[in-house]
């Protein structure tokens, strides 16, 4: 009997359990399913696809790829017809709802054939976490246990499919000229260049979106593609962080900081496998309605980077451009959405989920959520965007290159143009800043009031916050800000997961 191994967001062949598995058992047939349904949903886009398939044809010079284009239970059915019976072989997946159900499908078309599927799991998400108790404990277990080395595998032939290009899979135009490249060995570089150089100053410039294109890691396409595994990452930061030990050059820092964000980046995760509706309703049931829908002249400002307000409308075109953004960005964008321009966040979430190279359900719609205001348990940060301007481009280098259509201005306009008068070209501000902040605060405050508000907040708490104990999850101070002795209670503060 062969092995067939599924790949879906596990391209590589290094500290791979599930290949490693199948290639014990006997001969492998490596397989990729290019799924035109998946490529059809509103929070996928040609630039992901584009970087997927770089990612696929860097694996295919690793070992003999059979890539299939369709439904997945119906490629398995071919190949069942043509190779009889075999053994089913992946990682577990923790992605939107769509994969969801496609696990589900999978898992029942295997029972009707008695196939066995065989899945292992690839981080430190654990499926069917009865509680948070313990979580990080055995979250670190995982990431300090040995990885696994690349196989030789019997390979097992069938035909293959070729890749089909964005057009063919039915997606718009998606010019994205500064997006990182797909591949392992890009991935590797990448890691390379940060643990010996970039991250040297990865604590203070993370929130800059100047320094942070350079200092931050970068990894995060590549971790949520599986091009490298996040035990990779983090036992690689863990040798850089021993060499550098005693040293006052800053290094230990960000190396503390970048590991802190690694398991950051498992513990949103684990929000949404613990309760994918996540991606679609509020984690508080008081929050569920309180914004009913979206202005669409609004939401299409916001998405086009023409809001009126500098900054967000430079962080969005940058957006557009690369793929990628800082995460005290990401959090802006969405906070003005949410909070300033009351719109849904499951519209404008999908808007970034496309623009997003790195779109990873789990930490994309947790942290929606988050900056939003809608867990009931998370402090409420509504970004000032003309104080964000003034604090993380002082010099106005980044607005001024992103919209030029201001550049001209004196610093003391560049953040609040309005001020200046009419600009020929760009758009007065949709909203006064500090009045739709205020009216957003009073209605989000206004719900979380009474002892039901705080019962199911608490309920929340209990099954997602993560616990004080769990060193690894203590929040770092952000800039400007003194160190503090751990708080008695979870931490409930947005945190930062810049990679």
């Amino acid at each position: 009997m062969i092995s067939v191994m599924l790949f879906k967001r596990d391209l590589r062949i290094t500290d791979h359990a599930a290949l490693a598995a199948a290639a014990e058992a006997g001969p492998v047939l490596p397989l990729y399913v290019v799924e035109p349904g998946y490529w059809a949903l509103p929070d996928t886009s040609g630039r992901q696809w584009s970087f997927i398939r770089e990612c696929l044809e860097s694996l295919g010079r690793d070992l003999p790829l059979i890539t299939r284009v369709g439904d997945v239970c119906d490629v398995l059915s071919a190949l069942k017809a043509t190779h009889g019976s075999f053994a089913l072989y992946s990682h577990e997946e923790t992605g939107n709802t769509w994969t969801h159900a496609r696990d589900r499908a999978v898992r029942d078309w295997c029972k009707a054939r008695g196939i066995e599927w065989h899945e292992f799991t690839q981080s430190g998400v654990v499926r069917r976490l009865a509680g948070r108790d313990g979580w990080a404990a055995q979250r670190e277990r995982y990431i300090r246990s040995s990885q696994i080395a690349p196989v030789p595998i019997e390979p097992v032939p069938w035909e293959s499919e070729r890749l089909p290009t964005s057009k063919e899979l039915g997606l718009r135009p998606d010019p994205c000229p500064g997006r990182q490249t797909g591949g392992r060995d890009e991935a590797l570089a990448m890691l390379g260049g940060f643990l010996t150089e970039r991250g040297q100053t990865y604590r203070k410039a993370m929130s800059s979106p100047v320094e942070g294109e350079w200092a931050c890691s970068r990894l995060s396409p590549y971790l949520a593609l599986g091009v490298l595994s996040g035990r990779e990452a983090a036992q690689a930061a863990a040798a850089r962080k021993a060499e550098v030990k005693g040293t006052r050059d800053g290094w230990s820092g960000s190396l503390a900081s970048f590991t802190s964000r690694l398991a950051w980046r498992d513990h949103f995760m684990q929000k949404l496998e613990d309760e994918p509706a996540i991606e679609t309703r509020a984690l508080h049931p008081a929050y569920r309605d309180i914004r009913q829908g979206s202005d669409a002249h609004k939401l299409a400002a916001w998405s086009e980077g023409r809001t009126g307000l500098p900054f967000v409308d430079a962080c969005m075109r940058y957006l557009a451009h690369t793929g990628w953004l800082n995460f005290r960005m990401r959090s802006m964008l969405q906070a003005v959405a949410s909070y300033h321009l009351w719109l849904d966040w499951r519209d404008s979430g999908m808007v970034l989920a496309r623009r997003f190279t790195d779109y990873e359900p789990g930490i994309h719609w947790s942290q929606t959520q988050m900056q939003s205001g809608t867990t009931g348990m998370n402090t409420v940060r509504i970004y000032n965007p003309v104080k964000q301007g003034k604090d993380q481009d002082p010099t106005g280098i980044f607005t001024r290159r992103w919209v030029p259509e201001i550049a001209h201005l004196d610093d003391k306009y560049l953040q609040e143009p309005w001020r200046a008068g009419d600009v020929p070209g760009y758009p007065p501000p949709l909203v006064d800043v500090a009045e739709a902040a205020r009216e957003a605060r009073e209605k989000i405050f206004a719900v979380r009031k009474g002892k039901a508000f705080r019962e199911d907040a608490n309920a929340i708490v209990k099954k997602h916050a993560s616990r004080k104990k769990d060193r690894g999850f203590q929040r770092d101070p952000m800039p400007g800000e003194s160190r503090r002795r751990p708080s008695k209670k979870p931490p409930t503060t947005q945190m930062s997961f810049d990679l």
